[in-house]
Order: C-alpha cells, then sequence, then structure tokens
C-alpha cells in the first residue's frame, strides 16, 4: 500500500456544478442597475418604488396605512373603483443645478399601490389624512356587511 497525497476533486469534473456557475452569472448580470449615461444616476430595476403599505380592518372600516415621506398632498392621489383602493403619486427630489449626487438612497419616482378590499365599502364616506409622512386612508364597510348582532328570543 501506497500513501498518495489527497487531491480535491476539480469542480470543472462535474458539469453540473458549471452550469450553477453559469446561471448564478447570468442571475447576477440581471440584477445589475444600468447607469444612465444623462444623469450618471442610477435607475430602479423596474420605473418607479413601492412604498410600505399596512391594510387593517375592524367591524367598522379598513384602514389603510401608507409611509410616503417628504410627499406633499397635492402629489398624491386616491381613488376607490370597483372594490379596488389605489393610491399614485409620485416624489421628486429636487436638485439644485450644478449638484452632482454623490449617493442617493432615496427613492423618487411615480408609484402605484392597488389593493382589493376585501369587503363592500361605503364609497360616499372615505376619508384620507397625511400627517408626518404617513397617509391614512379609512374606508367604511357597507352596512349590509358589518357584522350583525342577533337577538334571541325566549319563548
Amino acid at each position: 500500500m501506497s500513501i498518495i497525497r489527497y487531491q480535491s476533486p476539480e469542480i470543472t469534473a462535474w458539469p453540473s456544478f458549471n452550469r450553477w456557475a453559469n446561471l448564478r452569472g447570468e442571475m447576477n448580470s440581471l440584477f445589475e442597475l444600468p447607469v444612465m449615461p444623462a444623469s450618471g444616476r442610477h435607475t430602479q430595476l423596474f420605473n418607479g418604488w413601492t412604498p410600505p403599505l399596512d391594510v387593517y380592518q375592524n367591524a367598522d372600516n379598513i384602514v389603510a396605512v401608507v409611509e410616503l415621506p417628504g410627499m406633499c398632498k397635492e402629489e398624491i392621489e386616491i381613488s376607490l373603483h370597483d372594490g379596488t383602493l389605489t393610491i399614485a403619486g409620485q416624489r421628486i427630489i429636487a436638485s439644485n443645478e450644478g449638484e452632482k449626487a454623490e449617493r442617493t438612497e432615496r427613492f423618487s419616482g411615480k408609484f402605484r399601490r392597488s389593493i382589493t378590499l376585501p369587503t363592500r365599502v361605503d364609497a360616499g364616506k372615505v376619508t384620507a389624512s397625511y400627517k408626518d409622512g404617513i397617509l391614512l386612508v379609512t374606508v367604511p364597510k357597507a352596512e349590509e356587511a358589518k357584522p350583525k348582532k342577533i337577538e334571541v328570543s325566549i319563548e
């Protein structure tokens, strides 16, 4: 018996590993953000941005809470159509003439969020308030969609 020094197997010896490496490289290149030649800023993979949104429900209302920091109320559009609540708008980050951004982490551009509401609602009584960058949209449920308490009679 002779002693032979251990040699790790070459990964290229197994073609399936090579295919996974190629796939990983392709996926990485897909998600690299292209550079806009005119402004030198990075663009997002998809146009626009998506603000965080929470939806709550109680016996009387459906409430949507959306984080929209740095926006004016005039830049926000809210609509209700066929049981779908849509919140849209555009955030524009102003820059002074001649300034070049060294680093930008805040999202800007158009956004649109649509939520299918879980029950029938009273579209005429929808209210919205905006304070400290938080949009609060309250959508009252229709009377027929609210839970009803049924009294039990004793005979």
